[in-house]
């Protein structure tokens, strides 16, 4: 019952953040229904396919900064278009600035539902910033 709960409350985080780019991002369009959908989707993706994507990538995650990491969201945002009817991603920008509107929205969330009830905090000690 708690993981179901647990995926609620993920999903709906989800399709919170993916309904915000379609409102933010010009050339993200769909209807609530096919938002749902691609939250789903993308929600599957994240779990799944994201980890090999970022381990794969790690030597232009490294080399970029990390900055590569945006890439990745925006890939996985636009294969969501492809696959999800209904919802549309115009270009790579808008794909690119769709995936740092869904990030900076989750972010907050997926820190509050981590696994385990722990909820991150950034402790600055000493000029040093830690998030854990």
């Amino acid at each position: 019952m708690q993981s179901m709960k647990s995926f609620l409350i993920r999903w709906l985080v989800t399709f919170v953040a993916v309904a915000a780019a379609a409102w933010i991002v010009p050339g993200i369009d769909g209807s609530w229904q096919s938002i749902a959908l691609a939250a789903l989707l993308l929600g599957f993706l994240n779990a799944f396919v994201r980890p090999a994507l970022l381990l794969l990538s790690l030597p232009w995650i490294v080399v970029t900064l990390g900055i590569f990491v945006l890439v990745i969201n925006a890939l996985l945002l636009k294969a969501v278009s492809w696959v999800v009817p209904g919802f549309a991603v115009g270009g790579f920008w808008s794909a690119f600035f769709g995936g740092i509107v869904v990030s900076v929205v989750t972010l907050p969330f997926s820190c509050h539902f981590r696994e385990g009830g722990r909820v991150c905090t950034i402790r600055v000690r000493n000029g040093e910033k830690r998030i854990y």
